[in-house]
């Protein structure tokens, strides 16, 4: 059976600020100074505006802010996935010392999905109407250069499917026959099937209900935990990142405001933006006008 052996680092502990003596723990991804621009009549917008990051070692990092702030651009940035006229105007994106800004596109080819994962925002729109789950989740195996006979791929699937908890026989339909949880789990397993270093959750649970927001979470967090991977989980929902996340970085305008462990972020957010945020989430116990986020 196809494995990606030695992969699996499991981290102790909690994350940078949650208990955790930091100064030990080199991170697995650092990002530094990251600009992203984009050509308008009025010359380029920075979508992404130098921002840096750091993401420690089985972490889970939030990264949250409304739409249009930049979260998805730097997703895109991260897995050097952005199209022209967008352009990466500088910055260093180093995971396990290697500068992915740097390298061939060719090699770049070979990095995503074996050390850097992507979870597109959409199941939909990122799985192949016209082909089985089957072959899509085996695609990224083969083009990595996995042989696999007939019973080596059946079985690494099952493995696969299980993780995310879906049944076997899922292997055998098509995107249009699933849920919307499903074909987001389904999204999941293409992710870890060749057990990254770091996974980017590009607002997993949009267009879901609460349960299986709740449902892929879960999931999430059980397969982070299986492979050791780090998370980036990218949304606007401070309710799915007080449940989840471990640090939460905040990004408004292109920028990154502030950054602190989950339970610092709540108890005392330091920026305005921040405390806008947690003021438009809705609450049964401080009825009253909801905030808006300033412009």
């Amino acid at each position: 059976m196809f494995y990606y052996a030695g992969r699996v680092r499991r981290a102790k502990g909690n994350a940078v600020g949650v208990g955790v003596d930091s100064h030990v723990q080199t991170p697995v991804l650092e990002v530094s100074d990251l600009r992203v621009s984009f050509p308008t009549s009025r010359g380029p917008f920075l979508a992404v505006d130098g921002i840096s990051l750091d993401l420690n070692p089985g972490e889970r990092l939030g990264l949250i802010g409304e739409s249009g702030s930049g979260k998805s651009t730097v997703a895109l940035a991260l897995m050097r996935l952005i199209k022209p006229p967008g352009r990466i105007e500088s910055g260093h994106v180093i995971l396990d010392g290697t500068d992915l800004l740097s390298i061939s596109e060719a090699e770049m080819r070979t990095r995503r999905l074996a050390d850097i994962a992507l979870v597109t925002q959409g199941a939909m729109n990122s799985l192949n109407p016209v082909m089985r789950i089957r072959h899509q989740v085996l695609d990224g195996l083969q083009a990595h250069g996995a042989r696999l006979g007939k019973s080596d791929a059946g079985a690494r699937l099952t493995d696969l499917l299980r993780q995310v908890n879906l049944k076997p026989d899922v292997a055998n339909l098509y995107p249009h026959q699933l849920s919307g949880g499903m074909k987001q789990r389904v999204c999941i397993a293409i992710a870890i099937s060749l057990q990254p270093r770091v996974i980017i959750a590009d607002e997993p649970t949009s267009a879901l209900d609460v349960v299986v927001q709740r449902r892929v979470i879960q999931t999430l967090r059980k397969v982070q935990d299986e492979i050791g991977a780090s998370v980036i989980l990218i949304g606007h929902d401070m309710g799915l990142m007080a449940q989840f996340a471990q640090r939460i970085a905040v990004m408004h305008q292109g920028q990154i405001i502030e950054v602190g462990d989950v339970r610092s972020i709540f108890a005392n957010p330091r920026h305005a933006y921040t405390r806008q945020l947690m003021d438009s989430v809705p609450s049964l116990r401080k009825p009253g006008v909801l905030g808006a986020a300033p412009a």
